[in-house]
């Protein structure tokens, strides 16, 4: 079989209408969609979507693709809300599909891939080779490991650091939790560094070891005293503020763009509606390259009903195992159907939960045929 991020975008939102929300298609003025797994260079993810808006007749539906590693769905999600919020909004409702296909070549990190798609704000955007696919006759990107977390690790400072001062300037306090994938603990950590930083005099700072408090901000960044530290201080409010959130990540692999979004999931379906109302979620999201921000929002209202539509623990336990070896064959699979066309792909629908959209053919002008397991 092969997957797709269309294919993924279209599941994530017939799960959300109009059969388990009853929304109307014509009450859906904007579709945003981040990603950055891409299949065409010019005709977005978006347009293969609006065939879920053929029937109702809408075609009046505003936003387009989204693209900057895992970072996209944060902008395609700040988009929506902008409009939401400016002069241009009509009253309609706004839908963000932010979804990726995780594929590494074999070895080490093939085991971490996946494919998933489910406030104030501080944001810090700069230039780097940290995490890039350059090569469009390939799936796989080129990863420079250490790097790469050398400019997480600024980046949680630069957001946070951003945030906070818009923060004191709207004389208002958070107190959320970052939900993310991979670093997230580290981040986590980090970020009671910065508030150390501000206020080393605060008594639960009181066995940090001095030495710290001069450090230089470079060295600070690979320094192991630094990093046990802060995780050893934040390892209680770890367990209660975010280890509830890194449910999917963890079972599910990295989803790029969608893995913060399915963090939040996890976070709605393993903490209770009553035990989150009034509390501010604070969220990191970064993507390679690189663009990063952290924002927040605070819960109001019950949370009830999207924990019984999420069904996470049902959905789940519905996975289908199988060996390493299977899934390296694949892995090879889609490799060897790259950039086909004229082609019928391979693979037994009949493994796919119902209701899932597969391909079926890619034609001789790369056009692209689905269809609905039964």
């Amino acid at each position: 079989m092969s997957e797709r991020p269309e294919n993924i975008g279209i599941k994530a939102i017939e799960l959300y209408f109009p059969s388990q929300y009853k929304i109307d298609p014509k009450d859906i003025g904007r579709l945003e969609v981040g990603t950055e797994t891409i299949l065409d260079k010019s005709k977005s993810v978006k347009s293969v979507l609006m065939q879920l808006f053929k029937e109702s007749g809408n075609t009046n539906v505003e936003g387009v693709d989204t693209v900057n590693a895992c970072y996209g769905g944060t902008n395609a999600l700040f988009n929506a809300i902008n409009w939401v919020e400016s002069s241009a909004w009509d009253g309609r409702l706004a839908i963000v599909v932010a979804g990726d296909i995780a594929l590494y070549k074999k070895g080490a990190a093939r085991p971490t891939g996946g494919a998933g798609c489910p406030g104030h704000r501080g944001s810090y955007i700069t230039h780097a080779y940290d995490f890039y696919k350059p090569d469009l006759t390939s799936e796989y990107p080129i990863v420079d490991g250490q790097f790469s977390i050398k400019c997480y690790t600024q980046a949680v400072d630069a957001c946070y650091e951003a945030y906070n001062t818009r923060e004191a300037q709207l004389k208002s306090k958070a107190n959320g939790a970052a939900n993310g994938n991979g670093l997230v603990s580290k981040s986590y950590a980090r970020m009671l560094y910065n508030d150390y930083k501000q206020n080393p005099e605060n008594p639960i700072f009181a066995e940090v070891p001095a030495e710290i408090k001069d450090m230089d901000l470079e060295k600070s960044y690979s320094d192991k005293t630094v990093e046990k530290t802060f995780m050893t201080l934040s390892k209680k409010r770890f367990a209660a503020r975010v280890q509830p959130s890194i449910q999917v990540p963890t079972m599910c692999g990295n989803m790029y763009c969608g893995s913060v979004y399915g963090s939040l999931c996890a976070l709605l379906s393993n903490v209770s509606s009553q035990d989150l109302q009034g509390k501010r979620v604070g969220i990191f999201s970064y993507g390679s390259g690189l663009a990063s921000s952290f924002f927040s929002f605070r819960v109001k209202g019950s949370t009830e009903e999207m924990h019984k539509q999420i069904d996470l623990q049902n959905r789940l336990d519905s996975r289908r195992v199988v060996a390493p070896e299977v899934y390296d064959e694949m892995c090879n699979l889609r490799e060897r159907a790259h950039l086909k066309k004229d082609y019928s792909p391979a693979g037994n629908p009949e493994t796919l939960f119902p209701g899932t959209y597969y391909l079926t053919k890619v034609d001789d002008l790369f056009r692209r045929e689905y269809a609905i397991k039964q």
